[in-house]
């Protein structure tokens, strides 16, 4: 019943991923009228479940290896973690503010990891070459990946004015036709690296429970995983749509294009990498550095950002606290 309850709450994470940080891959496509919400949601549909199912599990492999807890304690520590990523990202959801669900993750498996087995716990890690390994790992490619959204958005910004300066307004459907592949590819990203958080903590449960031999992600796991994000998309997604596509910065189809395809290179790059990141952050940070590339900052919605840039460096300490709460109950029960 504990296993059924933790693999229970890790599906909820994935369902609220959907509604955070899938939803991101088809932002800038809807604010800019390049597709049909219902449209939208198929794309993303169609191309998270390909990432979730064909690009490896590196990044489930890096989730997987954050707590080391002995196989009788891994059960109540991964769900009470998940349940702490769980109710901050629904939190965060209501007040339409784009929180990461990685910082959340890793939050609430590293104060439940605290709590039930103290600090030792923990796998910190770092880097192994460039693979990021342990908490510190995953909070570098964090802490990075926004930074390389902001860039790269502002650099493509740039390089299409540059590009596009003695276009005709006939160039509009060749670049409608780039922001579909390029949410394609987002979508696509972001199933091989958010997907793959669900994905690792169920395969950690289920080799702590002995239903598996050695790591490794049953197809069930990657389909489910998959599924739920699309879900959650579909079901919950338009607030963070609205809030990434609409209130930071005006947005128009080129816009819509430069930030896809920063954020896309950033990801899939994670993704091969074995870091996880936040498609939330990427992109947010993309568009950002879209308004700066028409050299609009001024037309930055700045106090959003600040809202935003706020959950951002809440969610690891509230998610751990959550995760803790909920380790100390779920022990007590037992």
């Amino acid at each position: 019943m504990e296993l059924g309850l933790a693999i229970a709450f890790a599906l909820a994470f994935a369902l609220m991923n959907g509604f955070h940080d899938a939803s991101n891959a088809i932002a800038t496509l809807v604010a800019t009228h390049g597709a049909r919400p219902g449209q939208a949601i198929v794309l993303s549909a169609t191309f998270n479940v390909l990432g979730a199912l064909v690009l490896g599990t590196a990044v489930a492999d890096t989730i997987a290896g954050i707590v080391t807890v002995s196989p009788s304690q891994a059960v109540a520590v991964i769900g009470s973690g998940l349940f702490g990523a769980v109710v901050w990202s629904v939190l965060t959801w209501w007040r339409g503010l784009p929180a990461s669900s990685g910082h959340a993750l890793v939050g609430g498996l590293v104060g439940a990891a605290v709590a039930s087995a103290g600090i030792h716990a923990v796998r910190w890690g770092g880097l192994d070459g460039w693979k990021p390994v342990g908490v510190f790992g995953v909070l570098i490619a964090l802490a990075v990946s926004p930074l390389f959204g902001l860039a790269f958005g502002f650099g493509l910004r740039r390089s299409s004015i540059w590009g596009l300066r003695r276009a005709t307004r006939r160039v509009g459907s060749p670049i409608r036709g780039g922001e579909w592949l390029m949410s394609a590819g987002l979508s696509l990203s972001h199933g091989a690296n958010d997907a793959q958080k669900s994905m690792g903590v169920i395969a950690a449960l289920l080799l702590a429970s002995g239903h598996l031999q050695s790591f490794a992600v049953p197809l069930w796991v990657k389909l489910s995983a998959g599924a739920m994000l699309t879900l959650g998309t579909a079901l919950g997604g338009w607030r963070i749509v609205r809030t990434v596509g609409r209130r930071i910065v005006h947005l128009a189809p080129i816009d819509g294009f430069s930030s896809q395809s920063g954020s896309t290179a950033v990801i899939l790059a994670a993704s091969f990498a074995g870091a996880p990141v936040s498609t939330t952050q990427v992109v947010a940070s993309s568009v950002v550095g879209v308004g700066g590339g028409r050299r609009r900052w001024r037309h930055v919605r700045w106090a959003v950002v600040r809202s935003m840039a706020l959950a951002w460096v809440l969610t690891l300490p509230a998610a751990a606290a959550l995760g803790a709460i909920a380790a100390r109950v779920w022990v007590g029960v037992q």
